[in-house]
């Protein structure tokens, strides 16, 4: 299979790269040289966002598929879709399940409402809608028989320069007592970026089209195992002092932002995020790994780079200061919240 990987240095491009390598496939990887690109890939440059910067790609080719992870404006998607739709088979397209219009029941499906206002043509506006477009720009490109929209949920692995995954590491690592939002049982939904790559590779293997929900079922882990593993793969002598919702909203923590991937149970919020049904990607193949693999190879990967992830500069730094930490582990204390076993 010859892929051609639009931005392929980071985070999921850099996770797809390594995937289609290890199959033996010929990988070229489109990016702006900003980032050394994984050994064995051949590299065109170029922006995308710049007058002809679409150049290397109108001299490359033929490729079987192309994976594209955009996520600003859709107009970038609609022109590169356009110019490769004569010299690449497939298109798959790394959206979002933040395409769904807010908030979802649980159990949404690939058919639930979508975000109004996208377009394929569009300049940037929010996250969800940029990504909604570049799904319309795909399709209007390839059609819908020769295009699949990767719509992940939330993603955590090696490589992560979001700031979730890497906080809770980095945060638990230092040691003493961490505030741990509960309840311990909180149900989670992710996908590690490696099975993300490895599904999109054989679901264009096999020629899939259409929406996929990308993320792990509901349930798959659950607050306390993830910081639990959290603990266990630093060796740290850091204590999880549990406190309730509620006594973390009290100490102005945002949720989702403040203290990454946490939401409160029972809202809106934690149910868009995780409760969606993942059952049609789950037929296609899909496996998850264990919560315990994802947080020791992404630890083993962040001691690597120096222990600092790499942060996009688009996103915002995710997390909670030590001031506002040790307010709410105060209010824990004054709650008398048990430390976690």
């Amino acid at each position: 299979m010859r892929l051609l990987l639009l931005g392929g240095t980071e985070f999921v491009g850099r996770a797809v790269a390594e995937a289609a390598l290890e199959r033996g496939w010929d990988v070229t990887v489109f990016h702006r040289g900003r980032h050394a690109p994984v050994a064995g890939v051949r590299s065109l440059h170029g922006d995308r966002t710049a007058p002809g910067g679409l150049t290397a790609l109108a001299e490359g080719g033929p490729w079987d598929l192309v994976v594209d992870t955009w996520s600003a404006a859709p107009r970038a998607v609609r022109d590169a879709a356009r110019l490769l739709r004569g010299r690449a088979d497939r298109y798959a397209y790394v959206s979002s399940c933040s395409v769904y219009a807010w908030p979802q029941p649980a159990g949404f499906t690939e058919d639930a409402p979508l975000v109004e206002g996208a377009a394929a043509d569009a300049e940037q506006t929010d996250y969800a809608r940029d990504k909604r477009g570049g799904e319309l720009a795909a399709v209007e490109a390839f059609g819908t028989d020769r295009s699949l929209l990767v719509r992940a949920g939330l993603i955590l692995g090696p490589y992560e320069n979001i700031g979730r995954l890497p906080w809770w590491l980095g945060r638990i690592a230092r040691g003493g007592r961490v505030l741990a939002p509960g309840p311990r049982d909180l149900p989670l939904q992710y996908v590690d970026v490696r099975d993300l790559a490895q599904w999109t590779l054989s679901a264009a293997e096999a020629e899939l089209n259409g929406p996929y929900n990308l993320v792990s079922p509901r349930g798959h882990t659950t607050m306390a195992e993830l910081l639990d593993a959290c603990v266990a793969v630093t060796g740290s002598n850091a204590e999880l002092r549990w406190a309730d919702p509620d006594t973390v909203l009290d100490a102005g923590i945002a949720p989702w932002t403040g203290l990454p991937v946490w939401v409160p149970p029972d809202t809106d919020l934690h149910t868009t995020l995780h409760g969606g049904d993942t059952s049609r990607a789950a037929a296609a193949g899909l496996r998850c790994r264990p919560v315990a693999e994802t947080v020791t190879d992404t630890w083993h990967w962040l001691r690597e780079v120096g222990g600092v992830a790499p942060q996009r500069p688009d996103r915002p730094v995710l997390g909670i200061d030590e001031e506002t930490e040790a307010k709410a582990l105060a209010a824990c204390e004054r709650d008398g919240v048990e430390r976690s076993a």
